[in-house]
């Protein structure tokens, strides 16, 4: 067992049953916050118990998502450290020997009942509660009829069940709840460990809580239910109890536990939306805790200025575009998205569309966007005309401007730029502005056609810049494939003749 760690140790311990839940990357991110200030340790481990679901492909899922995250971990998985094993389906021997400490402290002990006289005190309740309430529901609570027996049958297979006390209370400060108290006739001699030598949950957290020295258990406060068991548990062991700090829960916009039904739930679709880890992280910081006015953060900012007394009780509801608004802020300032982490980010999305990335010329571009994209798949979107030749058009975008009565101004503006020796963005500017006056007509009369020559669209970044960042040659290009479409829109289809 580990001795008394002077630094916090905090533990995320997700199941590999399914995916990583964004409910559960909140809850990891607070542990991974706290052991980052305090100089602390971040432990992460697999509860792995639930056999039938749990696979090794989901536990790569949860790794590889938790490290796009950037929330590595100190020990755990991949990482080793000093207290493994750290899957539970490895720890069973550790379990088995904690289970017979406490049986030894009379905290705990083995029930031989079968699965049909369970049934049956089941029943024998539900039959009491209905004489007195025809509509109650079973409020199964086990009458503790192997409680005080010595074992009588040694080979017949038996759970652990914990000895809850009669009387008292368990009491505890929370660092988000503060005081709380649970009268122990509110507890029952609740299982610990299947007949399988199997751990259920509280057995489970607890031994592996003593064992890799755990200081703070930071979670959902749906587990307020689960604590007053569990500091019994160290109680028996003769142990104090660790920290606890319970988090309020995300809720869907019903008001209930955020599901699948709200929308994306793990943190692979936001990957592949495009949402910059640090912007998922940032909006996903402020469901229990805040930091007066202040919404956006880096993750510098938000190791510094995160405790536990700025945590709130009440519980907040997903909102998607809210978090598409922090994912657009992340990326439009620099401080906090560099214009190489941006490049690393947009490019898989570019490669995605099937295109060839210029590394110098996503470099160049990528200004032109940030304020233009929540997100890097938006980003890829607005960046596509860029390394696409031609362009895609947009079929109502031909069609109202890059058609034969548009074509004459289109030709003397490639003409114009045909004859420009200075390609830049200012240079442009000058020479277009002095043709544009020479003729007395105004930009729009002949942009929005240049616009769809260049990109396909109607929308983008200025065109001084789009024609800038293209360059000559492949702008001359493109103006000539787009004249050559406004002819062809033009042209009379004769039948037989190929279109």
């Amino acid at each position: 067992m580990p001795s008394t760690a002077s630094k916090p140790r905090l533990r995320f311990a997700p199941s590999p049953t399914g995916y990583l839940h964004i409910g559960g990357v909140r809850t990891a991110l607070f542990n991974w916050l706290w052991a980052r200030k305090t100089g602390g340790s971040f432990i992460l481990r697999i509860e792995d118990t639930d056999v039938e679901r749990s696979t090794l492909e989901n536990e790569e899922v949860i790794l590889r998502d938790m490290r796009w995250l950037g929330l590595h971990w100190d020990e755990g998985p991949g990482v080793g450290g000093p207290n493994g094993p750290y899957r539970q389906m490895e720890r069973l021997p550790i379990y088995a020997e904690f289970a017979t400490k406490l049986i030894g402290a009379g905290a705990a002990y083995r029930c031989f009942c079968t699965k049909e006289e369970l049934d049956a005190q089941r029943e024998e309740q539900l039959r009491a509660l209905r004489a007195e309430d025809p509509k109650a529901e079973s409020r199964f609570r086990y009458p503790g009829t192997c409680r005080d027996k010595k074992p009588p049958f040694p080979d017949r297979p038996s759970v652990l069940r914990l000895r809850a006390p009669t009387s008292g209370s368990v009491d505890y400060r929370d660092l988000v709840f503060g005081d709380l108290s649970t009268p122990n006739t509110a507890q029952q001699d609740v299982v610990l460990m299947r007949s399988d030598g199997v751990p259920l949950y509280n057995l489970g957290a607890v031994v592996d809580d003593v064992t890799m020295g755990v200081t703070l258990v930071a979670r959902g406060s749906d587990h307020l239910i689960n604590t007053p068991v569990q500091i019994l548990l160290y109680r028996g062991l003769g142990l104090e109890p660790p920290a606890f700090a319970h988090l309020p829960m995300m809720l869907g916009q019903n008001g209930k536990k955020l599901s699948k039904r709200d929308g994306a739930v793990s943190v692979a679709e936001y990957r592949d939306m495009g949402v910059p880890p640090a912007g998922l992280l940032n909006y996903l910081v402020r469901f229990g805790w805040s930091y007066g006015d202040e919404e956006i953060f880096s993750m510098a900012e938000l190791t510094s200025k995160f405790d536990w007394e700025r945590c709130g009780k009440g519980d907040g509801k997903f909102d998607p575009k809210r978090l598409l608004a922090v994912s657009f802020e992340h990326l439009k300032r620099a401080d906090l998205t560099s214009l190489e982490a941006y490049a690393d980010g947009v490019t898989p999305f570019l490669e995605k569309r099937g295109l060839t990335v210029s590394r110098k010329l996503l470099l160049d571009a990528i200004p032109t966007v940030r304020e233009r994209a929540d997100t890097f798949a938006e980003a890829a979107a607005a960046l596509d005309y860029l390394f696409r030749d031609p362009p895609a058009y947009e079929e109502k975008a031909v069609k109202k401007f890059l058609v034969p009565d548009k074509a004459a101004r289109l030709r003397e503006f490639r003409d114009l730029l045909a004859a420009a020796d200075d390609f830049s963005v200012s240079g442009l500017d000058t020479r277009v502005s002095a043709w544009l006056a020479k003729e007395g007509i105004e930009l729009k009369v002949v942009a929005q056609s240049v616009r769809v020559a260049l990109t396909g669209k109607t929308a983008s970044p200025g065109l001084y810049e789009v024609l800038a960042l293209l360059g000559k040659e492949r702008a001359l290009a493109r103006l000539d494939h787009a004249l050559s479409v406004a002819i062809a829109v033009g042209t009379p289809h004769t039948p037989g003749q190929a279109g």
